[in-house]
């Protein structure tokens, strides 16, 4: 799950770009303006922010000078326009940003620079570091009559045993029928969480008898984003009621 920002004045986009983006488990900050982008920005950097170019008070190309300028651009920035022209493009990939989203911005798109941004960011966040230049310090030495701890412990100490939860593997059972479901931390992330929440889903539906309305109270999700939800995950309601999960 990334923290992702976004910035734009027209109520639809930020409302439609946070059910898209909150669908795929990440979890969004909206702002309506550049003020509101610039407080979000000051409470902590996000993973990404989608920016857009025309807004009333700021603009978004005059927004990410600002971040530039001062030291804060250190997120992938994809812009969004429904106006803007080359030139603007470019000026903004100059200053800094990733990419750019036309709008009315197509969901295989944008899911697609999402990914890419959020990949960019880590592979930032893996870059390695130059090594410290070593500090020399003094050694103590101690007393020959009374040997020290340090002078009695050895020098490397061997390595702690793996804690008892410390499989790769996680787990769970369904309530209703008692079948055992395993699920890999070697998964990549999306394949890990769609693989729970199949489960989760299935677990609630076989408690509830297949029933969407308590289902969707349980899980406290409107019954149309539930219907949206299993139908992504491949979850059919009905065949678990029949087998009576």
């Amino acid at each position: 799950m990334a923290n992702i920002l976004v910035v734009d004045d027209e109520m639809g986009i930020r409302e439609l770009l946070s059910e898209i983006l909150g669908d795929e488990g990440h979890a969004i900050t909206l702002a309506e303006n550049a003020q509101q982008a610039r407080e979000a920005r000051g409470a902590g950097a996000p993973d990404l922010v989608l920016l857009d170019i025309w807004m009333p008070d700021t603009d978004g190309v005059t927004l990410l000078k600002e971040w530039q300028r001062d030291g804060l651009l250190t997120m992938p920035v994809i812009m969004m326009s429904g106006h803007a022209t080359i030139d603007t493009a470019v000026e903004a990939t100059r200053i800094g940003a990733l990419n750019f989203l036309e709008k009315p911005i197509a969901l295989q798109k944008l899911l697609k620079a999402v990914q890419q941004g959020l990949s960019r960011a880590q592979e930032v966040a893996r870059a390695p570091l130059a090594p410290p230049r070593p500090v020399p310090t003094a050694i103590p030495v101690p007393d020959a009559g009374v040997p020290s701890a340090a002078a009695a412990a050895p020098m490397f100490a061997p390595p702690a045993p793996p804690a008892a939860n410390g499989s790769r593997m996680v787990h769970a059972t369904s309530q209703g029928e008692g079948t055992g479901y395993t699920l890999s931390f070697d998964l990549p992330l999306r394949e890990a969480r769609d693989a729970f929440e199949r489960m989760y889903f299935e677990h609630h539906l076989g408690r509830e008898g297949g029933s969407m309305t308590r289902v969707a109270e349980k899980t406290g999700l409107e019954r149309t984003h539930l219907y949206r939800k299993l139908k992504q995950l491949g979850v059919e309601p009905g065949k678990l009621a029949k087998k009576g999960v």
